[in-house]
């Protein structure tokens, strides 16, 4: 964790998850959310900024492990690495979550989840890979 590119890929997770995910959920999204019926009315943002640190130390940490010495650029690798990693995250924040919680409708929450998690990982994935590049 002293390597320098682990804190610009932490970085690279964490500036754009946190805005992203705060403005999806509480603003652009909002009223599709609050039709759910899925999440508390007072959203405890000090928990999640939490859970993306921890995701974006464990990311960083993971990326050089299971895409060092890959072939292809950065972007390819990133692209990669976005998809295999979000692929995971949303087994776990969508289909299970919409498996286990009471709402109005899963299939809407399937589908705003499921664009979340692309946009995400489609921009956090190669800005990991940026920061790791050699």
């Amino acid at each position: 964790m002293t390597d320098r590119r682990f804190w610009l890929g932490f970085a690279a997770y964490l500036i754009p998850t946190f805005p992203l995910g705060y403005f999806w959920h509480l603003a652009w999204f909002a009223p599709q959310y609050h039709q759910l019926e899925a999440y508390r009315p007072d959203v405890i943002i000090p928990l999640g900024l939490t859970s993306m640190i921890i995701q974006g130390a464990l990311l960083s940490w993971l990326y050089p492990k299971l895409f060092d010495g890959a072939a292809g650029g950065w972007l390819a690798r990133g692209l990669k690495f976005g998809l295999l990693v979000g692929l995971f995250a949303w087994s776990y924040s969508t289909l299970a979550v919409g498996a286990k919680h009471v709402m109005t409708s899963v299939p809407l929450y399937v589908e705003l989840e499921t664009a979340f998690t692309i946009a995400q990982y489609v921009v956090t994935g190669p800005l990991i890979a940026l920061a790791w590049r050699r």
